[in-house]
């Protein structure tokens, strides 16, 4: 396969136009037009998973962290940035960075930490808006109806999620009086005049509302077409980030961290939880990477736990005493590991064995030390 094969499935899961307007997505360095037989997942491009898929010969490495994040000006060889990007250049591999489309996909990132710890997701936590849509009815003359319904459908009214040129039609009666100064294409001036028409009804996406309106009175034969146009409420979608699900059964606080201390990998850090042990726990919000910044939605979502990486002090604190939901905070490489295989799975179906796609097995937290106390007394 090409690389550019590769880059369409991956940009199909996870659309670039939905990242992050700050994020830094999409192809970093690589050849389109090359050929990858084998492709390494990781949550971060580091020295180590560089090294990695040089040594198990892989032509793309497909992250989940952005490399370049920030604007640069070059990626000289001596800068721990650019020489990695040297490497992989040198040794035939590009890099793919998925980040917060990643996020906000579905199934996305907070999905694969769902089902890691064996929740049910039942929607996103922090919703996404879908296309903001209007509906535009009009009515033309029967003959007419398939020029007019190709003209509105080529200025882009009739998509549907994944459906084109949808559209309601059906077959009406019309009326109308033309006075003094009309040109009518049927009927007479002063007389009232009745014949059949189409009824056309479209859904528009509202950044076409112009183009498609303009659409209908090019093609129209009427002097003045009639037609209606409503904004259809601003839903939220199934897309966004973190996500809401439910264990099967009811468990205790201090049991579910367990459990989500036993889904994920090994950290210094560990998995630390704040709120009564004994709470008990089904209705659960998790957030992959950094997720202190929703914690006021989670407040509201009725949930008894949320799962994520980075909690802060000051925030969770406030939180717990705010009577919220019980707190799991995990380290972030650790919540976004498993989004690894989830990525590697979508690949893996697109390809059917001709791509061999691997998960990375070396741990990018960076924390490598974890010390307790050894000393007597302490602060109570």
């Amino acid at each position: 396969m090409k690389l550019a094969d590769v880059i369409a499935v991956l940009e199909s899961a996870y659309p670039p136009k939905t990242a992050e307007k700050w994020d830094a997505v999409g192809l970093v360095c690589g050849d389109p037009a090359e050929e990858v037989t084998r492709v390494l997942v990781c949550v971060d491009p580091t020295s180590s998973t560089v090294d990695e898929a040089v040594e198990r010969g892989a032509q793309l490495v497909l992250a989940h962290h952005p490399l370049l994040l920030k604007g640069v000006n070059g990626v000289p060889a001596d800068d721990p940035k650019g020489a990695l990007v040297h490497k992989l250049i040198r040794n035939g591999a590009a890099l793919y960075c998925a980040h917060t489309n990643a996020d906000s996909a579905l199934p996305g990132v907070s999905d694969a930490l769902a089902k890691a710890i064996g929740l049910t997701v039942t929607g996103p936590l922090d919703a996404a808006q879908r296309t903001p849509l209007d509906v535009l009815t009009t009515y033309v003359p029967v003959p007419e109806s398939e020029q007019l319904l190709k003209a509105l459908t080529e200025a882009g009214a009739g998509a549907l999620g994944d459906y084109r040129e949808a559209a309601w039609i059906n077959t009406v009666v019309g009326q109308f009086r033309p006075t003094d100064g009309a040109a009518p294409v049927i009927g007479s001036v002063g007389e009232l005049t009745r014949h059949e028409e189409t009824r056309i009804e479209v859904v528009v996406p509202r950044a076409r509302r112009t183009a498609v309106i303009n659409a209908l009175k090019a093609a129209h034969s009427y002097e003045e077409p009639g037609f209606t146009l409503h904004e259809i409420a601003d839903l939220p979608g199934d897309t966004g980030s973190g996500r809401i699900g439910e264990l099967a059964e009811p468990e205790p606080l201090r049991v579910f961290a367990q459990r989500v201390a036993d889904a994920l990998p090994v950290t210094v850090q560990g998995v630390r939880a704040a709120g009564d042990p004994e709470r008990l726990v089904k209705r659960v919000a998790v957030c992959g990477g950094a997720g202190d910044g929703f914690l006021g939605k989670v407040q509201r979502a009725g949930v008894d736990a949320y799962v994520t990486a980075d909690l802060r002090h000051h925030p969770a604190s406030e939180h717990i005493e705010a009577g919220g939901p019980a707190l799991v905070d995990v380290a972030h490489w650790a919540s976004e590991w498993p989004w690894c295989e989830q990525a590697a799975e979508i690949l893996r179906a697109a390809f059917g064995g001709r791509v061999d796609v691997l998960v990375s097995t070396r741990r990018t937290d960076p924390w490598t030390v974890g010390a307790t106390s050894t000393a007597a007394g302490g602060h109570a």
